[in-house]
């Protein structure tokens, strides 16, 4: 019943762009607070992104801050990530997850997580 899906993933060169989205349904969206994480071969995974459950306040990881830029459409129950200036670092797996109330970049625990979309940064 309860789904996060992301969608958007692809193979792209250094310096290019994606989108990806993470769809919500089976829960009340609109009361979450939503969070990008990513898992590079071989490592733990890595807080990306937050977004506040109105879309009202954002938070960064230092490594993609000017870069990345989250977003929300409740109305769609959709969250969104704009990445740019893709570097082969970024390179991951990236997940949505969601949490009711408030979240961080180093949260660990989500009450709803999805099965995430790859990003590949190679020439």
């Amino acid at each position: 019943q309860v789904q996060l899906v992301e969608s958007g993933g692809g193979l792209v060169q250094p310096g290019g762009s994606l989108r990806l989205s993470c769809a919500a349904s089976g829960f009340t969206f609109s009361t979450y607070s939503t969070n990008w994480v990513r898992q590079a071969p071989g490592k733990g995974r890595e807080g990306v992104s937050c977004i506040s459950h109105r879309g009202d306040s954002t938070n960064y990881a230092d490594s993609v801050k000017g870069r990345f830029t989250i977003s929300r459409d409740n109305a769609k129950n959709t969250v969104y990530l704009q990445m740019n200036s893709l570097k082969p670092e970024d390179t991951a797996v990236y997940y949505c997850a969601a949490v009711w109330g408030s979240a961080t970049l180093k949260s660990t625990l989500y009450d709803y997580w999805g099965q995430g979309t790859q990003v590949t940064v190679s020439s």
